[in-house]
């Protein structure tokens, strides 16, 4: 939610801060770029992304969403630095991973590495309601402060340990993992629904992830492939 600019008494005239630009011509040309990159990436089911996903994208201002020294990238599709040794995703990945994961308006969601708050707010435009488990003290509760400001009522974020997931919200329709893990967390498994699907970067190492789309069958049976490399952070664990 925007908030309108404060008045500030200069004597004898009354001033207005000029209003911060939406931007919304940069969001344009991003969506641009991360819809021909999916056309031409090669991934056949991701060749033409949602229409619903990208318009989150459209809507949301990602500059809010990275450090103020960044914020002139904020369009690029790019990862950038948000502190902390955590990075906000390349646009392209995020649209990828929200396209795959096939969020509902019904949907509960559990995401795992809340980080900036961006892939949240994303997925709150797309669902019923975001859980997001970040277990970086600072970063969890910036990301929190700053998605109630900009009006993301429906999303929750919790300070916590990602890969026990939040078994007081479970079960979950949809799980995002946003860092890269050698396997699939148990507790995120026991809290996905039947017929629900996780989305997760999962590889032996670091260097050497792959996306992997993870179904559950109505009857409780896991089906899981491997779509593409890709490069994230590895899972913070508590101590």
């Amino acid at each position: 939610m925007t908030r309108l600019p404060v008045l500030l008494p200069l004597a004898p005239l009354l001033l207005a801060a000029s209003p911060a630009p939406d931007r919304s011509a940069e969001r344009e040309l991003m969506v641009l770029t991360v819809a021909n990159m999916a056309e031409t990436a090669g991934l056949a089911e991701a060749r033409r992304l949602d229409r619903d996903v990208l318009r989150a994208l459209l809507e949301i201002p990602r500059h809010h969403f990275v450090p103020e020294g960044s914020s002139r990238f904020a369009y690029e599709n790019r990862p950038l630095e948000i502190g902390h040794g955590q990075t906000i995703s390349q646009p392209y990945i995020v649209a990828l991973m929200t396209h795959l994961l096939e969020p509902r308006p019904g949907d509960s969601v559990l995401e795992v590495g809340t980080g900036s708050g961006y892939q949240a707010a994303i997925l709150s435009r797309l669902a019923r309601r975001v859980h997001s488990v970040e277990i970086v003290e600072p970063l969890a509760a910036e990301a929190a402060g700053r998605l109630r400001r900009l009006g993301f009522a429906n999303v929750e974020v919790r300070l916590g340990d990602g890969y026990a997931g939040w078994p007081e919200r479970a079960p979950f329709d949809r799980i995002l993992v946003t860092a890269g893990v050698d396997h699939v967390p148990g507790p995120l498994l026991d809290q996905l629904k039947p017929g629900g699907r996780m989305v997760i970067p999962l590889g032996r190492r670091p260097d050497r992830l792959e996306l992997t789309v993870i179904d559950k069958t109505k009857q409780g049976r896991i089906r899981s492939r491997s779509l593409l490399p890709v490069r994230f952070v590895p899972l913070t664990r508590s101590p």
